[in-house]
């Protein structure tokens, strides 16, 4: 695996928002021009979707028709935590994702595609319902970060009735808008990847005045400096 590593590796960097796409430029030595990072053997090609998983999954399959395929795609951004152990500030690695709202409402219970019959539990790319992220990149930074479960929403959960019933359903640790789309379209097109996400509020009845996404971004820049460097085989 370190030969593999210290060859030129391209990557995709996907993020939501220009906010997040900011902590690249606190990336150690390298240089920027026109989306694409530089520094020895590493390419960063950097590509801002939009919120949410329209917006995410137009973005990535537009640049994949348009680009050869990354050796590796990272999806970094801010997320929300269910866990008091995952608090603001700590940077985690999602390894699996589900879509937790796509699915049928029976009076007061949640009925997922799957456990509806719409679609197999276990049809590719789910294991299960749920998506999963095994290959090489995310083994290597197992010592380097949390590994989590997360869940995707299409509408941000800051109610006490939601939160109870995805936690009953699901028990995430973390919550984002766009990560179980960028699993799959990585899954379905062979990508390797990784899945980054610095925490940034708790999942709570909504209040912004808790919230510090200035913190997330700042540890997440810290941290991938130290994903950069380990992935550079240096």
């Amino acid at each position: 695996m370190g030969s593999i590593l210290k060859m030129a590796i391209k990557i995709l960097y996907v993020t939501s928002t220009f906010a997040e796409a900011r902590v690249l430029e606190k990336l150690n030595g390298f240089t920027f021009h026109n989306n694409l990072f530089r520094s020895g053997n590493i390419e960063l090609n950097l590509l801002v979707t939009g919120v949410g998983s329209m917006a995410t999954a137009w973005a990535i399959k537009k640049w994949l028709s348009e680009n050869a395929n990354p050796d590796l795609a990272i999806n970094a951004g801010i997320a929300g935590s269910y866990r008091d152990n995952i608090p603001i500030g700590s940077v985690v690695m999602p390894v699996s994702d589900c879509f937790a709202d796509s699915g049928i409402e029976d009076k007061d219970n949640f009925i997922t595609l799957s456990e509806a019959g719409l679609t197999g539990a276990d049809d590719f790319p789910y294991q299960n319902g749920i998506l999963h992220s095994h290959n090489e990149y995310v083994e290597r930074m197992n010592s380097h970060l949390k590994a989590v479960d997360a869940i995707t929403v299409n509408a941000a959960t800051g109610s006490a009735v939601t939160i109870e019933k995805l936690i009953r359903k699901f028990n995430p640790a973390v919550e984002t808008m766009e990560g179980a789309t960028f699993f799959y379209i990585c899954m379905v097109e062979s990508i390797p990847f990784l899945a980054v996400r610095a925490i940034s509020n708790r999942v709570e009845p909504r209040n912004r005045n808790n919230w510090n996404i200035t913190l997330a971004l700042d540890n997440l820049a810290v941290k991938l400096n130290e994903i950069i460097l380990t992935l550079g085989g240096e």
